[in-house]
Formats: structure tokens, sequence, C-alpha cells
């Protein structure tokens, strides 16, 4: 028998027909685990190449982090494969940006993302000090000499595989799976944050998670995370680069006292328009603005 496959069979297709439940979802953080330990093993032997700890540090990570999304993106698109001649899917990345536009939609969202990010340094500047060896690492992802190779770690790379993971396989099988939009939302967002695997980062990617989830229940637009997520990392990576920032941990430390408060509830009421803004997308089903994919044998 002739295989059939679907027309425009692109990249994000691949995984239209597997929406993971609560065990898929873990069973795609243990591929993602298997898959850094491997991408690791890998790239270790480029550390002798370099003489300078941190950008050998740069590079391997540079080598690694897209070698660990190998496993459970084959496991993903194997599974979809195997679903999509019998089974109903959705799609990963949708449309649905009326009444607002998409102009105006990712102009909300980038500011959103940014104020929610000034919020959450009120949290993470309460944790204990950074260990050396974290600060070193994170370091080599935002300063150094080879900002293209920064830039298409922090901007390019973690948007696009952060994104089809927590969003587009994680929140939107959930959805599709009938959880109540706001645990799914909820569960997406602790996932996103623990896969960054150490406090600093996990906190503020969970707030973050939880807008970038509100917004892809809304509109179903991978393309709008991704973007929400490069205009976080961006920023944070400009930042990184400014020499008069150099010694800066906080936002305290530039804004002081009363100033700081101020910009934090600013920055609260605009997470909170932009919030109120999405809520004049109505969803066209209970998972969502997602839209159904048919089976291959359903016409």
């Amino acid at each position: 028998m002739e295989r059939i496959r679907p027309k425009n069979y692109g990249f994000l297709e691949k995984f239209s027909y597997y929406q993971p439940k609560v065990g898929g979802m873990f069973g795609l953080l243990g591929l993602l685990l298997l898959g850094s330990l491997v991408a690791n093993v890998i790239a270790i032997p480029v550390v002798g190449l370099f003489g300078d700890p941190q950008e050998a540090m740069l590079y391997v990570q540079f080598i690694s982090y897209p070698l660990m999304f190998i496993p459970p993106m084959l496991y993903a698109a194997s599974q979809s494969r195997n679903n999509s001649f019998y089974r109903p899917g959705s799609k990963l990345d949708n449309n649905h940006f009326s009444p607002l536009g998409a102009v105006l939609c990712a102009g909300l969202v980038v500011l959103g993302t940014l104020a929610v990010s000034f919020c959450s340094d009120a949290i993470t500047e309460e944790l204990p000090e950074m260990p050396a060896f974290l600060e070193e690492a994170l370091k080599s992802l935002t300063v150094g000499d080879n900002l293209l190779i920064n830039f298409i770690m922090v901007s390019i790379f973690a948007p696009f595989f952060e994104e089809w993971l927590c969003r587009g396989l994680v929140l939107r099988g959930l959805l599709a799976n009938k959880m109540k939009p706001f645990w799914a939302i909820v569960i997406s967002a602790l996932f996103f944050g623990f896969i960054h695997f150490n406090p600093w980062q996990a906190i503020p990617a969970f707030l973050i998670g939880l807008l970038f989830g509100y917004v892809y229940y809304k509109t179903g637009s991978l393309k709008l995370t991704m973007l929400m997520h490069f205009a976080n990392n961006t920023m944070a990576l400009v930042l990184s680069n400014q020499d008069s920032l150099e010694d800066v941990e906080s936002w305290t430390d530039i804004l002081p006292g009363q100033q700081y408060w101020i910009v934090f509830a600013a920055c609260v009421l605009l997470v909170a328009l932009v919030v109120l803004a999405f809520r004049r997308i109505r969803p066209e089903r209970p998972e969502g603005n997602i839209d159904p994919v048919k089976p291959l044998f359903e016409e």
C-alpha cells in the first residue's frame, strides 16, 4: 500500500499527531536528560581545543545544546507518524490573532515578557548566592568575544527548541487531552522552569512560562511564544554585554529604593493590561485556539 503523507509535511507538522499526556511529558523529560548526557559526552573533547575555560565551555554548550533535543524529537516524530493514520491531531502553530491582529499581539507580548522578567528579579534576588561554576557557565553564554555564538545559542536555539518542547508538545498535549487550561498552563510552566535545572533560572522561567502558556492558549501561535522567548533572552544578552552593567547583579543596583518599586508596579500593571487585552481573543474550543488535524484515513 502506498504510504500517505499530509500535504506540506514540514518540520512542525511532523509532530501534529503526538499529543502527550502527563506520562508522556515525563517521558519527554527523560529523553531530554538522556540527550543531555549523550550530547555532553560527545562535546566534552572540545574542551581540549581551547586554552580559555570559558570559551571551551561556550563551545561545549553550543554543540551539546541542540543535540540534547534529538532523542525527544525522534521519539515525538515517530509517535506522531504512528498515530497519524487513525487518530486526530492538532497543529503546533496556529494564527488566531483576531480581533487584536498579529502586529498588536506581537508588540503586547514583547512588552509583557520584558515586564515579567523585570518583576521576577525581586524573587531571584532573595535566593542564595549562585555557585561559582554555574555563574561561569551562564556568563559563557552571554559574555565574551564570541557574540555571534552567544546570540545563536541564547536568541535562536533556546527560543526554538524550548518553545517546540514546552508549548508545542507539552502544553498542546495537555490541552488536547482535556486538562483544564489553568492547570495545563501551570504544569507546562513548571516543566519549562524545571528543564533549566537551577532555581536562579527556573523561577523566572516559570513566571514567564505562565505568560507564554496563556498567550499560546489564546492564539495557538508558536511563532508568538518564540518571539517572546527571543525578546527575553536577547534583552538579557544585550544587558550582559554592557560594560557599565558588569558588576550589576539585580535591578535594585540600578534603580534605588522607591524608583525600583515604581517601575515594578508599572510592570505589574502592564502585564495585567496585556492579559486583559488577550481576553478579547475567544478560544474556539475548550482546549484553546489550537486547530485540529484529521487522521490521514479520514476525509
